[in-house]
């Protein structure tokens, strides 16, 4: 194993000329784009399919799932491209090309091109997502970058809240096209944000130089250290819960329990405790430490998720305990996904470029086959959710455990005795 790349520990975002607030808005916006992209069409699956000539509707899912996978695949380019040539020039070529590929997707006349547009837009988002989280990593340290990446999840899931609700009203009074038309907007709205008030963050005496070589070594550190890749692996499979819930829950709330156009309104209410969770967790992880908080949540979620199912198979499917058991475990997710992002990002230092490309490929492309597994087995009941995210809980525990050698639940992880150079 290699062992944590060292880094200097910064405790103020270093660069002048926008502030804190600004900030974590603007980082925050970035990585709303993904969710926009994804949540705001779930009300329109049904339309989509139709006007698509799709005869199984779980075949409606490769909407959410192209765009996932070009998301995720492409994050390992983005990495090195900007640990070598900056952050901004990266991240405005990805908003440019979200932009484009929504244009593409007003005007995809079948399946297939909708699914090529929707790949491409993927593609161009996965900038935003490596570029926010490399910029956060440039300025933030430890219990500080878990603080600003909690207040930046809080911000930033606002937007799946109201996301299908938008897709809902848009729906409403226009065509579903008029969907890819906001994120088209979106896209070139942010570009003039970024372009105009967002500074490079990461200066050209700290640029890795693109070759071969050393991407690969890059690439090797990440997955070679122990605990970014432990904590990589189990944020894929907690995403894999996630996909896998907003694959199917339009079916499950529409089909299997009927609730028609309410269900942007239940979906905000579940959403709404995800937001809550990074709200707390930004309180509270200072205070308490990465692990400790994660490492309890995800405990509780298994619990839950266990509970969920045994409720699913053995006892009845009730729309009102199926939503409050899925809120509890998403609210842990909220306390989950930021922190293992953190544990995983903080041993990288100065290749957190290439770092995040490989944690964003890894937990994005793995949730995406994951939840795609889920979402495909939906046979009009909740069972098969449920499974998974007990299924999935419990191996992110094992894998946690593993990568943490027995040690749960500690406030400080000690660096290794032989810390290795900078790749």
């Amino acid at each position: 194993m290699h062992s944590p790349v060292s880094s200097s520990t910064a405790t103020a975002v270093p660069h002048p000329g926008i502030s804190f607030r600004e900030f974590v808005a603007l980082i925050a916006s970035l990585m709303a784009l993904n969710s926009l992209a994804i949540d705001i069409m779930l009300p329109a699956l049904p339309e989509i399919g139709a006007a698509m000539a799709v005869l199984n509707e779980n075949d409606t899912q490769k909407v959410l799932v192209a765009y996932l996978v070009g998301f995720g695949a492409a994050q390992l380019f983005y990495g090195p491209v900007s640990d070598r040539y900056g952050r901004r020039p990266v991240l405005l070529a990805g908003l440019a090309l979200y932009a484009v590929a929504g244009i593409f997707s007003i005007f995809a006349n079948d399946m297939n091109h909708l699914l090529a547009a929707r790949l491409v837009q993927g593609i161009g988002c996965a900038a935003p997502r490596v570029v926010a989280i490399s910029i956060v990593r440039d300025s933030y340290s430890g219990r500080q970058m878990g603080r600003v990446m909690s207040l930046v999840m809080m911000v930033f899931m606002v937007v799946p809240i109201i996301a299908p609700s938008i897709g809902q009203i848009i729906l409403f009074v226009a065509p579903w096209r008029a969907i890819f038309l906001l994120l088209t907007l979106g896209g070139i709205l942010m570009l003039i944000w970024c372009a105009t008030r967002l500074p490079e963050t990461l200066p050209a005496t700290r640029r890795q130089p693109v070759s071969a070589r050393s991407i690969l070594a890059a690439y090797l550190t990440t997955v070679t250290t122990r605990i970014t890749l432990g904590y990589m692996c189990a944020t894929g499979l907690i995403f894999g819960a996630l996909f896998g819930f907003i694959a199917s829950a339009q079916q499950i709330f529409v089909e299997t329990f009927r609730i028609g156009t309410a269900f942007p309104v239940v979906f905000a209410v579940i959403g709404l405790a995800m937001a809550s969770a990074s709200f707390v967790n930004a309180s509270l992880v200072e205070r308490i430490g990465l692990r400790p908080l994660s490492h309890w949540a995800l405990v509780a979620f298994v619990a839950i998720s266990l509970l969920q199912a045994i409720t699913a198979i053995w006892i009845a499917e009730n729309l009102y305990a199926f939503t409050a058991m899925l809120a509890i475990t998403l609210f842990l997710f909220g306390f989950i996904g930021p922190s293992f992002n953190a544990i995983a990002m903080e041993p990288l230092g100065e290749i957190a470029g290439t770092g995040s490309s490989v944690l964003g490929f890894v937990t994005t492309l793995g949730g995406a086959i994951c939840g795609f597994i889920v979402g495909q087995n939906y046979d009009g009941t909740v069972v098969p959710l449920a499974l998974g995210f007990a299924t999935f809980g419990a191996i992110a525990l094992v894998i946690v455990f593993i990568s943490e050698k027995g040690r749960l639940f500690q406030t400080t992880q000690p660096a290794p005795a032989d810390a290795a150079p900078p790749v």
